[in-house]
């Protein structure tokens, strides 16, 4: 199928087509990498080398597809420019040049994905495209504490988002299921509480060695992705618990806990022995993060008095700061007066927050993940086989048809860091699973945070989506065939 200029998502900024030219890469087309482009001209080569055929070498001399950096643009920004001569690709920074490198695979057949060589010319329509992000903050969640999943299906979970110019991967590592990263201080975290009989129905069992999570970090980093890591606290903490009683008000270990319920476990704010630990953690898990963002969970504490809660909080923030991190958590830790580094990141469905409005008053800037339009672990209709519904069910339309600027009473443009759209596991078995829950939701809100206001349009964006079911079946991702979408 033949692809127009504008069809790609997230919708470009800036679209000026050329009807009248095209470009064609074929056998002989090599790529120019001019200096500090050479990351994204090896990755560009290698995703299109598996399905052409071609050799596509890589140099600094002469070619057809240049690749370039102009510092008078944004370092997530790019330029686009297509021609009978060939492609010009610029970048503010190699992220943009990475973003760039997206669109320009959308612009390609949907077999740009085949694992088997066409030998085939590629033709590429004419034209520019000047496009930049609305949100600096864009981004997806991953649940692994309440089923875990491994290093290579992180990766793979990697390799979809960026696609959609996702640049944020939240890994909730924490929770009362299990415990998945090794933390040398307390290594009983993983060795009981990362182990067998772990997760949702016990079924989730394993943890990230320090190398096994210095290896996401990195895969991510080179995908110009930022890790950002969650130990939920002080709630959320049962995992935790089991493997060092000592953190519970009576130094006895609860029973081990792989049902879904929540809210009943809690640390003890008034015990030194509490923020002991935390120090601990907080100082190793910074350590493995060389990404700005350290979150400390902070929701449905509802075994922890508002007092205590309070007092944990205001203790745990300081902590962050000190090993150069900036605080994230979940919007009920704006209870506290957070300082203006701290990201409450809004989850719920009621229609005002006043924690989060003064947040955002104090110069704060939240992050927006209402659970009725982003949380991707809820069902798509009543009949979903995979998810839960206590925040309704969620179809792609609805999932599209809101406005993080417009969401929160208080909270405007100036305020918002950006998106993201979680996805817990409690249902989840598999890395299919994963991505069925995550395809076709997840570009709706990456348009969402990318693309200006102006230029989203339903009927646009469902017909540009339905154009990834190929590409999705080339590439062996599994997602569901919602009805509102006219697939291909």
């Amino acid at each position: 199928m033949t692809r127009e200029l504008g069809d790609v998502i997230p919708a470009p900024a800036e679209v000026r087509p050329d009807p009248a030219a095209h470009f064609t890469i074929g056998d002989g087309t090599a790529i120019s990498a001019a200096p500090g482009t050479e990351q994204v001209a090896a990755y560009l080569a290698g995703v299109l080398r598996p399905a052409t055929g071609f050799g596509l070498p890589v140099s600094d001399g002469p070619a057809a597809i240049v690749l370039r950096l102009d510092g008078a643009l944004g370092d997530e920004e790019y330029r686009l420019e297509i021609t009978g001569a060939g492609v010009t690709l610029t970048g503010g920074a190699p992220a943009g040049l990475f973003h760039g490198v997206q669109t320009l695979r959308q612009l390609l057949p949907a077999e740009i994905f085949a694992a088997e060589p066409r030998q085939v010319t590629w033709r590429l329509p004419g034209g520019t495209i000047a496009d930049r992000p609305r949100f600096g903050y864009r981004g997806a969640m991953l649940d692994v504490a309440r089923h875990f999943f491994t290093v290579d299906e992180v990766k793979s979970y990697v390799d979809g988002l960026v696609q959609f110019k996702i640049n944020h991967l939240h890994l909730h590592l924490t929770d009362d299921q299990g415990w998945r990263l090794e933390i040398d201080s307390w290594p009983k975290l993983t060795a009981i509480s990362g182990g067998d009989g772990t997760g949702v129905d016990g079924t989730g069992p394993g943890y990230y060695t320090k190398a096994d999570y210095a290896e996401i970090v990195a895969y991510a980093a080179a995908h110009f992705v930022t890790v950002v890591p969650e130990i939920d606290m002080p709630g959320h903490v049962n995992a935790a618990q089991v493997a060092y009683p000592e953190l519970t008000a009576d130094g006895v270990a609860p029973p081990q806990r792989t049902d879904v319920e929540v809210g009943y476990s809690s640390f003890v704010a008034g015990k030194e022995e509490t923020y002991a630990f935390v120090d601990d953690v907080l100082r190793e898990v910074a350590e493995l993060t060389p990404g700005p963002y350290l979150h400390i969970g902070g929701d449905e504490a509802q075994a922890t008095t508002a007092e205590d809660y309070r007092a944990f909080i205001e203790r745990v923030l300081p902590l962050v700061t000190a090993y150069g991190k900036r605080p994230v958590g979940w919007h009920e830790m704006a209870a506290v007066d957070l300082p203006a580094t701290a990201v409450p990141q809004f989850w719920r469905i009621e229609a005002a927050d006043d924690g989060t409005a003064r947040a955002a008053a104090n110069g704060s800037k939240v992050l927006m993940s209402p659970a009725d339009r982003t949380y991707l672990d809820m069902k798509y209709t009543a009949e979903s086989r995979l998810g839960l519904d206590w925040a309704g069910t969620l179809d792609v339309e609805k999932a599209y048809g809101w406005d993080p600027a417009e969401r929160l009473p208080g909270v405007g443009e100036e305020s918002v860091l950006g998106v993201e759209a979680p996805l817990w596991s409690e249902t989840l078995r598999s890395l299919a699973d994963v991505q069925t829950m995550t395809y076709p939701r997840l570009p709706a809100i990456a348009e969402i945070g990318w693309s200006p206001r102006g230029h989203r349009d339903w009927e646009s964006f469902r017909r540009r989506l339905a154009a990834f079911a190929p590409r999705w079946r080339e590439q062996g991702v599994a997602f569901h065939p919602s009805p509102e979408i006219p697939w291909i």
